[in-house]
């Protein structure tokens, strides 16, 4: 389990900087379309969406009588469906400004670091208590994980997306 996991979140993060890295620092801050974020707010939603994860995993926990990934097959559906539109929450919302791609590659890094070593260290079946995602009970340690991974991995997708329709 643990393995796994880290193996996705590695493959994850080096697909999205990949992706960010074939943008031109000019390029990350053009609006490709009307109602479209940046290739920059993108990311910068990422960082903001899972930077906080690793402080959740130290905070209070429990342990779970369900089943660890019990959330998975939900979050799948949600994050992988690609072709239904989300609002973000306006506490993850980045913010229209210039971002700089060298700081946003060493964030996303910071993060694959992070998490790779939260799925090493902590107990995935544990229940994190002073955090939920709107419609979902509180989540193991091990779903976190997952839903850092499916979130990046539909950002991922925008990204690339961004970057085509900024090239043709």
């Amino acid at each position: 389990m643990k393995s796994a996991i880290q193996n996705t979140i590695l493959e994850t993060y080096t697909k999205l900087s990949d992706i960010l890295s074939s943008f031109s620092q000019e390029e990350i801050n053009i609006v490709p379309f009307e109602g479209s974020w940046t290739g920059g707010q993108t990311v910068q939603h990422i960082i903001l969406a899972c930077s906080g994860l690793t402080q959740l995993f130290a905070g209070k926990t429990e342990k779970s009588s369900r089943e660890p990934d019990e959330n998975v097959k939900q979050l799948d559906a949600i994050f992988l469906d690609f072709n239904t539109k989300y609002q973000s929450p306006e506490n993850i919302k980045p913010a229209f400004i210039e971002y700089d791609k060298n700081t946003l590659l060493a964030s996303i890094k910071k993060i694959q670091t992070d998490l790779f070593e939260a799925a090493e260290t902590y107990d995935l079946t544990l229940i994190c208590l002073e955090a939920k995602i709107p419609g979902f009970e509180n989540f193991t340690i091990y779903e976190w994980l997952h839903f850092a991974i499916v979130h990046t991995q539909r950002h991922t997708q925008q990204l690339k997306s961004i970057h085509e329709h900024i090239i043709k």
